[in-house]
Parts: structure tokens; C-alpha cells; sequence
């Protein structure tokens, strides 16, 4: 078996550096951990049912799901992300180790459901994405669930439309890079502007899915055009509000013209 080429050092000294445990833990950016609760919560088994969660960082969907009951394992590549889920987690029965999602530290068939949050935002060619899928279709049990989050293709783009970045100079070549062919480089190293990725088109979300022999069951975009709209963040703050903007999200989230509004897109497939 070939030998998988070392993680991007640039990728994991990001996730070193920042607090992935609290970008979508409070604010309107919570939107996007509702919606995959509420999207993931159509498919999922009923607990103990287990789940690896690749790319799992500190934990924040590992939490809800280890809370409902359900066994959960977390594989990351950062080793500040699996020191402190094993420290904030334990108590709820959660593991988390170092790893790879294109070679899994997991039997075949040994999970009901594998969650990629993450992985495929960061592997930037399709052979690399197509092993991480093929990894977690070799570790879901036949009939399990494999979920899959992506990047949408246009997120730089309205990113810069609503922080106003599209219209510094450095920026515009970034989303045009995005536009044409989905990789994304921060090369001059800005704070606040990801770091190397790879954003998907809707259409060859669902492509490299089924091409890694699962067969999508839905595929929807999460956000919708709220999360591109931070004056909607007092909204947000009543349950009215939060009640409307979730509504806003589930009117479009399948609706083909509209997914990629989305900034994160969300795939359920089986493994048959």
C-alpha cells in the first residue's frame, strides 16, 4: 500500500493556532451547528449506535452526539484539538486520537456512521479526497451512514461581498482562483482568511461521493443566505429570530439553484 503523504503543515498549524472549538459555538454562527443537527438528525440510528468522527477538532458535534447517547471516537490530525477533547470529552465517554482520513485508524465495518467535518475542505486533490471517502466507506458497517461536509465553491465570494474584502486588491485574485477551479490559498498569510483548501461545486460533492461507491441519500446546503448577513446576529439572539432564520435555511437548503448559497454544504450517503 502506498504511503499517504504527509499532512500540509500549513493546514495544521492553522488549526493549532486558532479555537476551532468556538467558531460556531454561540452567536449566528451557531447556525451552522444547528443546521447539521437538524439535517444529520434525519439519518442517524438510534444510540448506543457508534460514530467516528474524522476531523472531529475539540469535539463540537462529537459532544451532542456522545450527550444523545450515542458512542463516538475522534480522529484528528491536530494534536492540540485531541488533547483537549480527551480532557473536555472524557466524562462523556468520547476518544480521541491523532490520524489521517485517507488512512484510518479503524477496522472495516466497525462504524454505523463516519463523519468527514472537515477532511475534504482540506484535501486538495480529488485522488486524495476519493481515498478519505473510500476510507470511510471501508470503516462504515454496510448500511451505515457516512456524512460529508464540504466548502461551497462561492463562499469567498460572498464572504468578500459581506466583509467588504472583495473590494481590497489582494483579495480578488483569491476568489477568482476559487471561482475557476476551487482551490483556495491564502498566500499572503492574512489573519481571518482560512487557510489552504479546496471548495466544491454542489455537483462534484455528490460526484466524488458516489464515485467512492456511497450513494447519497440527501445533499443540502446548511446556511442558506443568513449566514452571509451578520446584521441578523440580534435576531438571532431571540427564539423567534433564531426560530425564522432556521426556517429560512430549511426553505432553500435543497432547492438546486440555491445550495451552493450556502457557505458549507452537508451530504448523508450509505454505504450499501
Amino acid at each position: 500500500m502506498a504511503a499517504v503523504p504527509e499532512p500540509d503543515a500549513t493546514i495544521v498549524a492553522h488549526y493549532e493556532s486558532t479555537r476551532e472549538e468556538e467558531r460556531i459555538s454561540s452567536g449566528l454562527a451557531e447556525l451552522e451547528l444547528l443546521r447539521v443537527k437538524e439535517v444529520l438528525g434525519r439519518h442517524l440510528p438510534v444510540p448506543p449506535a457508534s460514530v467516528l468522527d474524522v476531523g472531529g477538532a475539540t469535539g463540537v458535534h462529537a459532544a451532542w452526539l456522545a450527550e444523545g447517547g450515542f458512542s463516538v471516537r475522534i480522529v484528528d490530525l491536530a494534536p492540540r484539538h485531541v488533547e483537549l477533547a480527551n480532557r473536555e470529552l472524557g466524562r462523556l465517554g468520547v476518544v480521541a486520537e491523532i490520524g489521517d482520513a485517507r488512512r484510518l485508524p479503524a477496522a472495516d465495518a466497525s462504524a454505523d456512521v463516519v463523519l468527514l467535518f472537515g477532511p475534504l475542505y482540506h484535501l486538495t486533490e480529488r485522488r486524495e479526497r476519493l481515498a478519505a471517502l473510500a476510507e470511510a466507506r471501508r470503516v462504515a458497517r454496510p448500511g451505515g451512514l457516512v456524512a460529508v461536509a464540504a466548502i461551497s465553491r462561492f463562499a469567498s465570494l460572498f464572504d468578500g461581498l459581506a466583509r467588504e474584502l472583495l473590494f481590497e486588491p489582494d483579495f480578488l485574485p483569491v476568489v477568482e482562483r476559487d471561482l475557476a477551479d476551487g482551490q483556495h490559498r491564502n498566500l499572503a498569510g492574512h489573519e481571518h482568511r482560512f487557510t489552504t483548501a479546496f471548495f466544491h461545486h454542489p455537483d462534484e460533492l455528490r460526484d466524488e461521493i458516489s464515485a467512492s461507491g456511497l450513494e447519497v441519500r440527501e445533499l443540502v446546503g446548511l446556511e442558506g443566505l443568513a449566514g452571509w448577513l451578520p446584521q441578523l446576529a440580534r435576531r438571532w439572539e431571540s427564539p423567534a429570530g433564531r426560530d425564522r432564520i432556521l426556517w429560512a435555511a430549511r426553505a432553500v437548503e435543497s432547492e438546486p439553484s440555491l445550495i451552493g448559497l450556502s457557505s458549507h454544504l452537508l451530504a448523508v450517503a450509505e454505504r450499501a
